[in-house]
């Protein structure tokens, strides 16, 4: 796994938008939605810290540099 995300794109996925979907699933929904909420927030979270996004792979998007990739 080649890293396709910058550090910029990490650090939002695993420390704003995976914490708030969180919140929001816990706090706004029950039951399936919440779940739907909750694996989407692992997900980023995981992409967040590996710095690979399945996503960007199958649609050829890079936010890495290129000289760290």
């Amino acid at each position: 796994m080649r890293r396709n995300e910058h550090r910029a794109d990490q650090v939002l996925r695993a420390g704003i938008v995976a914490p708030a979907l969180l919140l929001v699933g816990g706090l706004a929904f029950e039951g399936t939605t919440a779940a739907i909420f909750f694996i989407l927030a692992v997900v980023m979270f995981f992409t967040g810290v590996v710095g690979f996004c399945p996503l960007y792979r199958v649609l050829r998007i890079s936010t890495c540099p290129r000289d760290a990739a």
